[in-house]
């Protein structure tokens, strides 16, 4: 009987590492075919409507999903469930610190006054609610740095040039560690501008 016991424990051992290592390798394996394919398919939305902007990098996006998918669900759920357009302003909770939310509104920045940034321990998804902005997307290997990165604040600032998009309600980015981006620049016409920005932890 104890042999019996001792044998059903280390299968249980081998079943488990087995399981971990195909985790590990089903991410390695992602390829930017595959991964063009997974967020085309859109399984990751759960019925979200919004696009994802074309600027994302969808092995990182494919890879993070793979590793966290609960904590991307829940951001997804909040994107998708939550009347935003009524929220009031402020931090949210939705999974401790390993997501949250936080709603902004106010006026767009002129360009000169908006600066490159990127984070290195947590992805962002950024949605404009109400208004246009303009964002701008670049390799962080590309840019200058200004500001070191300040691993209290999750942040580093540069100079440089990118490619710039317009940032609609019909729309959301996702911002990983090695996306340098330079939000809340002001599009002619809308001063005002509701903005949510959800932080998902990076799986290293």
């Amino acid at each position: 009987m104890k042999h019996l016991t001792t044998y059903k424990y280390i299968m249980l051992l081998i079943l488990f590492s087995l399981t971990a290592a195909g985790a590990s390798a089903q991410q390695q394996d992602i390829t930017a075919k595959s991964a063009k394919t997974w967020v085309k398919s859109r399984v990751w939305a759960n019925g979200l409507k919004l696009k994802l902007n074309s600027s994302t990098n969808d092995v990182e996006f494919a890879k993070q999903y793979a590793a966290n998918k609960a904590a991307w669900d829940k951001a997804f759920e909040f994107l998708r469930e939550r009347n935003l357009e009524t929220i009031e302003p402020g931090k949210y909770t939705i999974d401790g610190d390993n997501v949250y939310a936080m709603i902004t509104e106010g006026p767009s920045k002129e360009p000169e006054q908006a600066a490159w940034e990127s984070h290195q321990n947590y992805i962002d998804v950024q949605y404009v609610i109400k208004g246009k902005e303009k964002i701008g997307v670049a390799a962080i290997e590309s840019l200058t740095v200004t500001k070191p990165y300040d691993a209290e604040k999750d942040f580093a600032n540069y100079s440089g040039e990118g490619k710039y998009y317009t940032a609609t309600p019909e729309e959301f980015f996702l911002f990983f560690p090695s996306d340098g981006h330079r939000p809340n620049m002001k599009v002619n016409g809308y001063d005002k501008v509701k903005k949510l920005v959800i932080k998902v932890r990076e799986i290293k």
